[in-house]
């Protein structure tokens, strides 16, 4: 996967970066910065085009997604994680991802799908990625959701649901709450932050 690696402190965290539709892996690279400094940063590039623009998996339209394009295309993603721990020579196991849209959903479902396969996830404007699966134990991961109450793209009901699927499931999960849409904002990034530094500092 076309992706871009930023070495910090290797036995720290790897932010493990995935934008929204239509970006690239340069897209969350200042959020990182704002996110840890100090952490290495695995920032990968969605490998379906959509009308030329990148995307993590593919949807049949908007808000209806391929989901067997979305198994496939995770379990690539969670192979990808792997190799690069390998080549890179950082903590597998200090993985936390940031996500903002469909990249939030690519991360969700890593979460719904493989056990330990992420320390946590800062999910913007996630989806439930998949339902009707029976999710694996998620009691050592932590979980940021950022979520819009007006959002258009992804309804309120959606973090709430996914929420409660992932703490049922032994997640720690906060939820932050904007008025702002779908976009994502400086007082969103700046929430995820505060929760980081309290989780992994």
């Amino acid at each position: 996967m076309r992706h871009i690696f930023k070495e910090g402190q290797l036995d720290g965290p790897t932010l493990l970066l995935l934008h929204g539709t239509g970006g690239n892996e340069h897209d969350l690279l200042p959020i990182a910065e704002m996110i840890d400094p100090s952490a290495n940063v695995l920032s990968v590039r969605g490998n379906i085009l959509e009308n030329g623009m990148p995307r993590f998996f593919k949807r049949l339209k908007e808000g209806i997604f391929d989901l067997d394009d979305l198994v496939k295309q995770t379990k690539n993603l969670a192979e990808f994680i792997d190799e690069a721990s390998e080549k890179y020579q950082f903590d597998r196991n200090q993985v936390i991802a940031i996500g903002y849209s469909n990249g939030a959903n690519i991360a969700g479902s890593l979460l719904f799908h493989y056990k330990n396969v992420l320390k946590g996830a800062i999910l913007h404007h996630p989806m439930v990625p998949i339902r009707d699966v029976e999710l694996p134990d998620q009691k050592q991961t932590a979980v940021f959701i950022g979520a819009g109450k007006n959002d258009p793209m992804c309804p309120a009901k959606e973090s709430v649901e996914l929420e409660e699927l992932l703490a049922n499931n032994g997640a720690d999960v906060t939820v932050h709450w904007e008025r702002n849409g779908h976009q994502l904002t400086q007082t969103e990034v700046q929430a995820a932050r505060d929760w980081y530094q309290k989780q992994f500092n």
